[in-house]
């Protein structure tokens, strides 16, 4: 049994992440930053017991370390972390160059690098810390996104955060391998969760499931797989590397 923090659990591709590890008997810590009332249906569809609820806001130091040291003080240890926390692209947070304000440019990058990468990089360095402290193996699975290798044109800011969390892994799969600890990345393409429904079911649902030779979007139940995979003892020789699932959407040479 493993002890886990994944970080934007409150549904999703976090909770469905959550659902996959609880599901192999491990311990999972379900963090939210303000949609507890997502958190708690998720913790309620998990698998086993002792399940806990961790909160803070990721975009501020001081909130990365405290997830990481309530997840700890509650699970007694952590052996993974997904980070799955983001700002992701929304209507209110469009950024579109020559159409922009520069205000608005400068908030939607201060806040999707704040939470999509200077975030997943406090996470890492409390978990990894913690981890080498106890002479423990371990594994550390970042959910980046297909955008940081084709272009977010109308979210550069997600886009370049994303790109940087894929560096960031890589960095650090070199520099935490000799402690036993793996660093992987998971860059999904456009996934079918509760958010996007409105989406996939207007006018544009049929163009982005035509992005794919399958025909359709992904499910977070696959990003699940891939990450639950990424995380086992199985992967650790998998190290530093970056899984496409995007159903062939986007090949990269």
């Amino acid at each position: 049994m493993r002890t886990v923090l994944v970080t934007g659990a409150s549904g999703g591709i976090g909770a469905a992440v959550a659902q996959r590890f609880a599901e192999a008997g491990d311990r999972v810590a379900i963090h939210y930053a303000s949609n507890r009332e997502g958190a708690e249906a998720t913790i309620r569809s998990l698998d086993g017991t002792g399940h806990v609820l961790v909160s803070g806001n990721l975009g501020h130091p001081d909130g990365a370390a405290t997830v990481v040291a309530s997840a700890i003080e509650q699970l007694g240890s952590l052996d993974v972390l997904v980070c799955n926390a983001a700002v992701a692209p929304a209507p209110a947070n469009r950024h579109v160059i020559g159409e922009s304000t520069y205000a608005e440019w400068t908030a939607a990058f201060r806040e999707m690098v704040d939470v999509n990468l200077l975030g997943a990089a406090n996470l890492a360095w409390a978990v990894a810390t913690h981890l080498i402290e106890r002479k423990a193996p371990g594994a550390i699975v970042n959910i980046g996104s297909r955008g940081a290798f084709r272009g977010e044109p109308e979210f550069p800011a997600y886009a370049a955060s994303k790109a940087g969390l894929h560096a960031l892994g890589q960095s650090l799969a070199v520099a935490l391998a000799p402690h036993g600890i793996s660093v992987t990345s998971v860059a999904p393409g456009f996934v079918a969760t509760q958010r996007q429904l409105e989406k996939l079911s207007g006018p544009d649902g049929d163009a982005l499931r035509a992005q794919s030779p399958f025909g359709r979007v992904g499910t977070a139940e696959e990003i699940a797989a891939a990450v639950f995979w990424l995380a086992s003892p199985e992967a650790a020789w998998s190290s530093g590397a970056i899984l496409d699932a995007n159903g062939a959407s986007h090949l990269r040479s």
